[in-house]
Order: C-alpha cells, then structure tokens, then sequence
C-alpha cells in the first residue's frame, strides 16, 4: 500500500477527524506509514481561518502521539504544510523541524506574494505577472532547503482553462528550481475529487494538469502521490490515480520523505 504524508485534521477548518482516525483508517485499508500533515499554526496566527490557531499546536502534537501510541505497527510522522514567508524560517528550522522534533514540513503556495499583497493561488493566478511570481515563489521556497516536497505545484490550474505561454514559463520556474534543488514535487490526490470552474470531457478536474506533468517528465525530478486527505474515509484516496498519472509519463516516483536540510 502506498503511503500518504499529506492529511489534515479538523483543526484547519476545513477537515474532520483526528490523527487516530486517520490512523485507523490507514490501517484497515493495509496501509503502515502515515503522514499527518496539517495547515501549519503560525505564531501570529496569520491566515487564521484556513489552520489551526498557533495555542493549538501542543494539541496537535499530542494527537499524533496518541496515534503513534495505539499503532505501535505503523509509522506515524508528524508533518506540517507551509506557505513560506522569511519570518517564519527560524520558526520552521529551529523550533518545528528542530525542538519539537517535526518529521518534515510540506511547502505549499495557497497565497502568492506580488506587489506587497497576498494573491490567493486558488483563485487569482490568472495574469502573466501573478504566474511569475507564483513560480519564483515556489522556486524561493525550495531554495530554503526546508522543506520535503512542495504540494500541487500545479496549483494554477483553478485559475486557468487553458494553456497557455505563460503557464509554460511559470511551470519552467518550478521544474528548473525542482532539479536543481532536488527538491519533490507532489502529484496531489484531492485535485482528482475538485470540479474544474468550467469542466469538459478531457478536463473534469482543474489538477493535476496533464501537461505540467507532461513538461516534468523532461526534467531529472522526482514526484510523490498523496491524497491530500481532508476525512478520514480519503487517507488513500485518488493516490492509485496519481500513480497511474505518474507510470503513464515515466516520472521517478519516491514513497519516502526527508527535509533536505544540510
């Protein structure tokens, strides 16, 4: 059974179920090793209603052990997923991956910095400028060496129905940054379970999308298939269908995670 290192708990808001259901569920379905991975709690509780509130992170953590505890087969790690910003590097490396022992940390671009202001990656990467700097974005966050793979890169897809030349030159940025950083990238399971704003019979779901994968299989990169399980019933789910995206483009494939710090 192929592992997920991408879950969420309901803490973020926007998830149900605990790390204990999500291992219960992992296990019944074969599976042994377990990522719990939730929304990152921020010191000054930035982005406040989209993860768990910064005196919830004792909780969480005790909630993975809890878990570790009752199955004592299984490898449970303890993860967050970040978005990066500068001043939270010292946060990240010293106390998340440092004193508290994190296992690894997933880098995330759900908002994108332009022009001193925050975009929503979801929604708003729909111009030349904001696809660049989405890409630099992702490619600054690899360069910090903090994280263990970066998630739905091709995140972009929502804000897009076609392709076009400057999703080309944005998915260049990640994929160069990817190699050269030896950095993962995430083929993500939950993008399999969203419906595109506007659908069609070769394009249901807005990621992952084809033809960024498609431009991935030119670079010396490797990729890991999660779920992004947001209930416990998803803690496997769609990771068959990123496989299968992955075996049909001849991408290296990883089943593993270690935070490339030096």
């Amino acid at each position: 059974m192929t592992p997920n290192f991408h879950t969420h708990t309901f803490r973020c808001q926007h998830a149900t179920g605990d790390a204990l259901d999500y291992a219960e569920a992992a296990f019944r379905q074969g599976s042994r090793v377990l990522g719990i991975s939730d929304h990152v709690a921020l010191p000054d509780n930035r982005w406040p209603e989209v993860r768990m509130s910064f005196d919830q992170l004792d909780e969480y953590e005790a909630a993975i052990e809890t878990a570790q505890q009752q199955f004592p087969d299984m490898q449970i790690l303890k993860g967050m997923e970040c978005e990066y910003d500068a001043v939270y590097h010292r946060y990240y490396q010293d106390e998340l991956l440092g004193q508290r022992g994190f296992h690894y940390l997933i880098g995330a671009g759900h908002y994108t910095p332009l022009n001193g202001t925050w975009l929503n990656s979801f929604s708003d990467l729909d111009t030349a400028s904001a696809l660049s700097a989405y890409g630099h974005y992702l490619a600054n966050m690899m360069e910090t060496g903090l994280f263990a793979f970066i998630a739905h890169p091709d995140i972009f897809g929502c804000s897009h129905e076609t392709w076009n030349d400057d999703l080309t030159a944005c998915s260049r940025d990640i994929l160069e940054a990817a190699e050269k950083t030896r950095t993962p990238l995430e083929i993500n399971g939950n993008g399999f379970r969203k419906a595109h704003r506007s659908p069609s019979k070769t394009r249901p779901n807005p990621y992952p999308w084809r033809p960024f994968w498609e431009m991935a299989s030119e670079y010396d990169i490797q990729v890991i298939c999660n779920a992004d399980a947001h209930h416990p019933h998803q803690v496997t789910a769609n990771i068959n269908d990123a496989l299968a995206l992955a075996k049909d483009l001849n991408l290296n494939v990883i089943q593993t995670v270690q935070t490339p710090l030096p």
